[in-house]
């Protein structure tokens, strides 16, 4: 009797059902909390991936650590927007990852990506103080290219998140197919559940008008029909001049704009120095979810918080 080849009883034992637990998981970098999210979702009961922007860290100037350069290097796949958020991946990714596939969200997704936002109190108007721009556009404009990059707030566009995910994972490794397909699937469930949740709750506040930190909201906005009405700041690394917080006070009376939110990563006090003398309130969103545990939860969570803060502050 012929001996079967240790080769064919290896791939015969990886087809038994049950095998794919012994595999070893493959080395999975994200780069922002909540994409690591949908991603840790899909890799349920296989493996975790890393994530690489821990706490409030902003993906639009954050130095890698040793430590992270490590991770980059040994990755097989690493999940992150794009050069035109990650500011500080690209050459990183290139000299570090150069064996790792790289699905880069703002490439894949392009097509359903909504332009920047210019004209109105969203146009940059040119401040005589030397801290530089204060709304979108000018040199801020290019830190987020031609499109706005948070496509993550969409619950919908985070479906799409998680099926470009569960493609490239199913690719590197085949083995675990059949799991990434099954936590795909409930993902989906979970985001189409989040969604009309979250689209009945906003309902009562769609009409009133507020103004946001930085234009980071435009796919939550678009999704459930609310009212921004203008930023503080596109280029988050530079402060308005006093003649711009002038006009953003002047436009806060003018369109009656009932909160003025900031973000946990920035300086807190220019929003309080914005709305002094204009009845605006202040509210905090956070599009990164800084303060809270990573994991599948972690997006949820997030999306529920913003929903939790925007009611607060308008209503």
């Amino acid at each position: 009797m012929k001996k079967t080849p240790l080769i064919v009883l290896f791939l015969l034992l990886l087809a038994a059902p049950g095998i794919s637990a012994w595999a070893e998981a493959p080395r999975v970098v994200v780069s922002l909390k909540p994409l690591h999210a949908l991603v840790a979702g899909v890799m349920a009961g296989v493996g975790e991936p890393q994530l690489l922007i821990q706490g409030g860290g902003s993906p639009h100037g954050y130095t890698l650590r040793p430590s992270e350069a490590r991770m980059l290097s040994e990755a097989q796949l690493v999940v992150w927007v794009g050069p035109g958020l990650e500011t500080f991946l690209g050459k990183s990714l290139s000299t570090l990852a150069g064996k790792a596939r790289l699905l880069e969200l703002s490439r894949e997704l392009k097509a359903e990506m909504l332009p920047v936002r210019e004209g109105g109190f969203w146009e940059t108007h040119p401040s005589e103080d030397e801290h530089g721009p204060g709304v979108a556009g000018g040199p801020g404009h290019d830190l987020h290219g031609e499109r706005n990059q948070h496509l993550w707030l969409d619950p919908l566009l985070a479906k799409r998140i998680v099926a470009r995910t569960t493609s490239a994972l199913t690719d590197i490794d085949p083995v675990h197919a059949k799991e990434y397909q099954q936590n795909a699937a409930r993902l989906q469930t979970r985001l189409d559940t989040l969604h009309a949740e979250l689209k009945a709750r906003l309902a009562p506040v769609k009409s009133i008008p507020y103004i946001v930190f930085h234009d980071a909201y435009q796919y939550f906005e678009a999704a459930y029909g609310l009212s921004a009405v203008g930023s503080v700041t596109l280029s988050v690394d530079r402060k308005p001049g006093a003649r711009r917080i002038e006009e953003i006070r002047e436009k806060i009376r003018e369109l009656n704009a009932r909160c003025v939110f900031s973000e946990p990563q920035f300086e807190p006090r220019l929003v309080a120095t914005v709305i002094e003398g204009t009845g605006a309130r202040t509210g905090i969103l956070d599009p990164l979810g800084a303060a809270l545990p990573s994991g599948e939860e972690s997006y949820f969570q997030l999306m529920n918080d913003l929903a939790d803060n925007l009611l607060a502050g308008l209503q």
